[in-house]
């Protein structure tokens, strides 16, 4: 059957518009990645974490590129996401466990916002990203309060999971104030982030 010029251009449009929607699974600007400083103070619930999961905290990952970040990768980050949100219910640490920075696995059930960065570190780790790319992140909201998130390292730039939204973003778009992360090269140890203030959660030295 002979198409005519109208359904050819029709057709064309239909084509274009399925790749810009394949183009928008990833994320159309990439960030820069995060300025980081020297080593710094343990948050003293990741302390207590390592105590109780002492082979978790003295990894040191062979390969520190970051991860290259694809079609596939940005669709599990949102994946991963949107699934931790919705399974694990929000609840304080001290309504949790009677006490305050109980930084754990939310296997129960119930978390706050460190539970949710570990559970979502450990199924991406599951499904084979490297930990110099999953680093535990603190962050100051900008009404001051303390928080954690979960730094995804790409090479397009650092991306955050966060339990307060299911939108995966760039680091630099959530309006944090970005305190001190995990060090790539060392699971137990945490670096300064550049011109981040001093830390408002409880820290060891």
């Amino acid at each position: 059957m002979t198409s005519s010029p109208m359904a050819r251009m029709l057709r064309l449009c239909a084509v274009a518009g399925l790749a810009i929607s394949a183009h928008w699974a990833v994320p159309a600007w990439a960030a820069g990645a995060m300025a980081t400083g020297g080593l710094t103070s343990q948050p003293i619930g990741h302390y207590d974490f390592c105590k109780t999961h002492p082979s978790e905290c003295n990894i040191r990952p062979a390969n520190l590129a970051p991860a290259k970040l694809t079609d596939a990768l940005w669709r599990k980050l949102i994946n991963v996401t949107a699934r931790v949100n919705a399974a694990v219910k929000p609840m304080s640490d001290l309504d949790n466990y009677g006490k305050d920075e109980v930084w754990t696995y939310p296997d129960n059930g119930f978390g706050d916002c460190e539970d949710y960065v570990l559970e979502k570190r450990r199924q991406l780790y599951r499904m084979g990203m490297s930990l110099a790319d999953l680093l535990i992140t603190v962050v100051r909201k900008p009404d001051g309060e303390g928080h954690s998130v979960l730094t995804v390292r790409t090479d397009k730039g650092d991306y955050i999971l966060d339990n307060l939204t299911d939108e995966v973003k760039a680091w630099d778009e959530t309006g944090y104030r970005y305190l001190k992360r995990q060090a790539i090269d060392n699971t137990g140890r945490w670096v300064s982030i550049r011109d981040g203030q001093q830390v408002l959660v409880g820290s060891v030295q």
